[in-house]
């Protein structure tokens, strides 16, 4: 018998329900107001009190409205169909609701009943299994989606039947497992998983180290993120965290991608609509909405929606990484999810930690970044969850408590920064205070020096250490003028520019620099760094600054050229003829 219960207290979207029988921590219950069913999820229990957060509009609730408790917590629906949807942050399916706004109380159910799947198995009766383990698989957009023991599955079990291959619908018994008791269990293509709780279906866990390409060379090159990495892209508004989230989103070598836009602004999660079915795949030619899942979650939607948004997109990811797929999950922005959960915190009147952020806002950000990752799964095969967050800080202060606490226990940290933004460099991320922990990885150094060059690591740090001498010239040269520095030190900084200019700074609107391979970002880090150890003579800081200028001119009409083609080849010609002059000046 279900548990019920009576709203005793409202504050916003806090509530407080006297129940009759048992309720547990994160239960979903159903508030009825005038006729409609709100759904909510138990925050906190005290006695015969149950506070529990409502996901939509509280406006006409009363003391006395009834409750329904469920029995489970809040869980998504998992199973084919799911690519190319645009959920909300509760797994409602956005293009089944009807008309412009959103209605209170309409719930649309994630999957399509009625489409036929072409199944093929996968395991046989007969076979051991345990959950994750895959039955079959259907293709949707040209992706293998296994179709799965259900995580929920304790134990091993024998498989008694499987059905043979065909087309079939979600909702029919594709397998009929036996438990060690001998109790039969009917597998349908769907399941499903609580968005809170972690999804630990896999043998281990080992520490990420593949590298993950992206195409932008200031992630790749300076600060690399890995296949089940962590990375989180803090900065404040307009230095172009959603182009730059759009440029890995679309060129990372990734099977999925997922997008949470949490808490943004309307017409931004707007342009996500509008421009992601536009854009094509670079890796297969086809169009990228067709591996994508977008989690709407707009800044005007009930702000407990907003925290379930997060763990939604997350346990998707999961699902597909136990598929043995390389996942990609971006969310946008985790400080709104942060500003939900201080609103929930402030008003179940608990201790307040800097801020007014909950007092366990770290344990609850590691906790989060701690399910990304790669993972070994029970057949051998692997899978990875990469997550990339950003962080809008208020005013661009990265000293505040969400900057601060993700960058404990995120290992990519690409800090956005206003002044390059403000000078037109593009991606505006700062190469001195931006890091990637991977760098430090001897898995990572020898996974590098075996698939892109053994010199590579050297480079990098090459890289910045010279970007980091040019920042304390400039400042030199600010403070004392140009001819108050040696002329060497406007040629050490001009090879410092050179490295920002070639190196760093990237067009996501053009279509040959918008995305570089490895073997051409390797081929022009050897030809700066070499550059940058030539040495110079010129007479005054002006021929130095004339001349930095002309080459690094040349050397951006390269990045803009196709890779090896005549009109590269051309360009690298005007560079080595540049080059041979400077170097003539210098032996007279």
């Amino acid at each position: 018998m279900t548990t019920k219960g009576t709203v005793k207290g409202i504050v916003s979207n806090l509530v407080t329900v006297e129940v009759d029988g048992p309720v547990s921590q994160n239960e979903i219950c159903y508030i009825t107001v005038s006729g409609v069913r709100l759904m909510a999820e138990v925050i906190k229990v005290i006695g015969r009190n149950a506070y529990v957060q409502v996901f939509e509009s509280t406006r006409g609730m009363r003391v006395g409205d009834e409750a329904e408790f469920m029995g489970h917590m809040l869980e998504v629906t998992l199973g084919p169909g799911m690519l190319s949807r645009n959920y909300d942050g509760l797994q409602n399916d956005l293009d089944k609701m009807d008309g412009v706004f959103l209605k209170r109380g309409e719930y649309t159910y994630p999957l399509d009943n009625d489409r036929l799947w072409d199944f093929k198995p996968l395991a046989k009766a007969g076979d051991t299994v345990e959950a994750g383990a895959w039955l079959g698989e259907v293709e949707e957009n040209a992706q293998p989606h296994r179709i799965m023991v259900p995580f929920k599955f304790e134990g091993t079990y024998k498989v008694k039947s499987v059905v043979a291959a065909g087309k079939y619908p979600v909702t029919h018994t594709i397998a009929v497992l036996t438990d060690e008791q001998g109790a039969e269990h009917e597998v349908t293509m769907i399941q499903k998983w609580p968005v809170k709780r972690a999804n630990t279906c896999y043998k281990e866990k080992p520490r990420p180290y593949k590298l993950l390409e992206t195409g932008v060379r200031i992630i790749d090159t300076v600060n690399p993120i890995v296949e089940g990495g962590t990375g989180f892209i803090p900065g404040p508004f307009g230095t172009g965290k959603t182009v730059l989230q759009h440029a890995i989103s679309k060129q990372a070598e990734a099977d999925i991608v997922i997008i949470a836009a949490c808490g943004e602004r309307a017409n931004e999660v707007v342009e996500i609509f509008v421009e992601f079915p536009e854009l094509v795949d670079p890796h297969t030619g086809r169009k990228l909405m067709e591996r994508t899942i977008i989690i709407a979650n707009t800044s005007n939607m009930p702000v407990a929606a907003r925290e379930a948004s997060v763990y939604t997109a997350m346990t998707i990811a999961e699902y597909y990484r136990s598929m043995g797929l390389k996942v990609l999950l971006m969310a946008d922005s985790t400080s709104r999810w942060a500003q939900a959960l201080r609103e929930m915190s402030n008003r179940l009147e608990e201790l307040p930690g800097p801020d007014a952020f909950p007092m366990d806002l770290s344990a609850i950000v590691a906790n989060f970044y701690a399910r990304a990752g790669m993972v070994v799964l029970n057949n051998g095969k692997t899978g990875s969850v990469t997550f990339i967050g950003t962080v809008s800080p208020a005013g661009g202060n990265l000293k505040e408590p969400v900057t601060e606490n993700t960058k404990k226990v995120a290992r990519c940290f690409y800090a956005l920064e206003q002044a390059r933004a403000d000078r037109k460099r593009y991606p505006a991320v700062n190469p001195i205070d931006s890091y990637s922990k991977y760098l430090e990885y001897p898995e990572f150094e020898a996974y590098v020096s075996e698939h892109i060059s053994p010199e590579w690591l050297g480079m990098v740090n090459e890289v910045k250490t010279r970007m980091l001498r040019g920042k304390e010239i400039a400042e030199q040269i600010n403070i004392l003028g140009d001819d108050g520095v040696p002329v060497d030190y406007h040629v050490t900084f001009w090879k410092s520019e050179l490295i920002d200019f070639v190196i760093l700074q990237q067009d996501a609107f053009d279509a040959t620099d918008s995305m570089t391979p490895l073997e051409r970002q390797e081929y022009m880090m050897k030809r700066v760094i070499d550059i940058c150890h030539q040495d110079f003579a010129f007479d005054n800081f002006s021929q130095v600054t004339d001349y930095f200028k002309r080459l690094i001119n040349v050397l951006k009409q390269m990045n803009y050229s196709e890779f090896r083609s005549e009109q590269f080849e051309n360009y690298s010609r005007q560079a080595e003829t540049l080059l041979q002059e400077a170097a003539a000046e210098s032996k007279q």
